[in-house]
């Protein structure tokens, strides 16, 4: 059984260990540090955290004010208040300049469970990565999560971390590598290969385990970064089977699979299947529920492989 911790407790703990070794590193928060861990920091560097209160325009300007002094700031909130209400002032002072502010949202998806639709942004993958300049990253565990902050740090411009609210499996080990904008290829098949992001990426780790038991082997590919898309890996594990599915906890305008298919439509068209959010709000729930009512569960992904297999040209 896999270790469960959620991305956003690995979150805190990378903050620490990064302020304990870079003077140049600041933390805003807009009223929800418990939440979103960056509380950890607060305790530990007073004089360099801000909770600007519920006013997250403000905090994402006051960011970016830091910034062109020098300063590597990280701002954090829920995901739909981290990019909703802050789109403006991330595309006009932050990324029009190409500021070094880290934007770090909690609480993704519809994992966010019982607290609705109000609060579950399944939009934020597109918000962001329509914005020119800006990288958007979704680790699948704490220990990617650990390494795309610390990776972050050392990445010069705007950068968005999508992390979640529930506990997800540990998959990945803390000596893997990781490269901001390469993929990581998990496992390797003849017939199918499904890319994911985020906790998509054990349910594809699963659907490859019940495929293999049918004698159907599939690629797994850990995107987790979504911009800039790795479209090698991508055109590469499409030569190798022809069929692809992709996987993410988001709507499919805009996400992930738009990312991929882009990539395909230009470079090798196969068949692509996408498994998201097709066109529906969030609601209230707890997680489980939640990806079995929007079809994100590994047998999900498992029928969509199979589709895409079934389109491949005879």
């Amino acid at each position: 059984m896999a270790e469960m911790i959620a991305t956003r407790q690995a979150y805190g703990d990378a903050l620490v260990e990064l302020g304990e070794k870079n003077k140049d590193i600041v933390v805003l928060d807009a009223d929800l540090s418990k939440s979103t861990t960056t509380a950890k920091f607060g305790k530990k560097f007073p004089d360099r955290f801000f909770n600007m209160g519920v006013a997250e325009a403000n905090m994402v300007n006051t960011a970016a004010g830091l910034a062109t002094c020098g300063k590597i700031a990280f701002v954090s909130s829920f995901s739909i208040f981290a990019t909703g209400r802050t789109w403006e002032q991330i595309r006009n002072t932050v990324c029009y300049s190409g500021l070094n502010v880290k934007i770090v949202a909690t609480h993704s998806g519809v994992s966010v469970g019982p607290d609705g639709a109000s609060h579950q942004c399944i939009e934020d993958i597109s918000l962001m990565k329509t914005i020119p300049t800006m990288t958007v990253i979704e680790p699948c565990d704490a220990f990617e999560t650990r390494k795309s902050i610390l990776a972050a740090v050392d990445y010069k411009g705007p950068v968005y971390i999508r992390l979640g609210r529930a506990a997800v499996p540990v998959i990945t080990k803390k000596e893997d590598p990781y490269t901001i904008g390469k993929a990581n290829i998990l496992r390797t098949g003849k017939d199918v290969a499904i890319v994911a992001c985020g906790a998509l990426v054990a349910n594809a780790l699963t659907a490859s385990d019940i495929l293999s038991k049918d004698g159907i082997e599939a690629t797994v590919v850990n995107m987790h970064t979504i911009k800039p898309i790795d479209q090698d890996v991508v055109v590469s594990v499409a030569k190798q089977g022809n069929a692809v599915v992709t996987a993410e906890q988001h709507v499919l305008d805009g996400g992930l699979g738009s990312a991929v298919a882009s990539v395909l439509s230009r470079n090798y068209p196969v068949p692509v299947e996408m498994i998201g959010i097709d066109n529906r709000f969030g609601q209230s729930g707890e997680p489980d529920i939640l990806f079995k009512e929007y079809h994100l569960q590994p047998e999900d992904i498992v029928l969509a492989a199979r589709r895409a297999i079934g389109r491949k040209r005879k």
